[in-house]
């Protein structure tokens, strides 16, 4: 009896669908900006984990003004990145891989984030 309750117990748990894929990690961007305020370093911070799920950070100066969650799927070598709950469309990009670094691209070339 003790068995059959063990394997009900743990045959009834279900897993989260955990992703072993090259973009887990942290990418960043760093620019300066014209801003209302005058110009300003902005930075952004896209941390990505193995559940398909990621927080977004955005800093303008010393400032923390954006934190959010957001998903992220894979279709072949693009990989797309959705922001529910801000207005912002979603990225999609491809990973590219140089002796210097590791970027993360949008599909017309132009470079979203860094590797850290």
């Amino acid at each position: 009896m003790l068995f059959f309750l063990t394997a009900l117990t743990l045959g009834g748990c279900s897993s989260v669908e955990e992703a072993d894929d090259p973009v887990i990690g942290i990418w960043s961007r760093a620019a300066i900006s014209d801003l209302p305020e005058g110009r300003t370093s902005v930075r952004e911070e896209w941390i990505f984990n193995d559940a398909y799920l990621g927080r977004y950070h955005r800093y303008e100066g010393n400032e923390l003004r954006i934190k959010t969650d957001f998903g992220w799927e894979t279709d072949g070598n693009i990989y797309t990145i959705e922001y529910p709950g801000l207005d912002r469309e979603a990225d999609q990009v491809t990973i590219k891989q140089s002796q210097d670094n590791t970027q993360l691209l949008s599909l017309e070339g132009e470079v979203l984030a860094l590797r850290e």
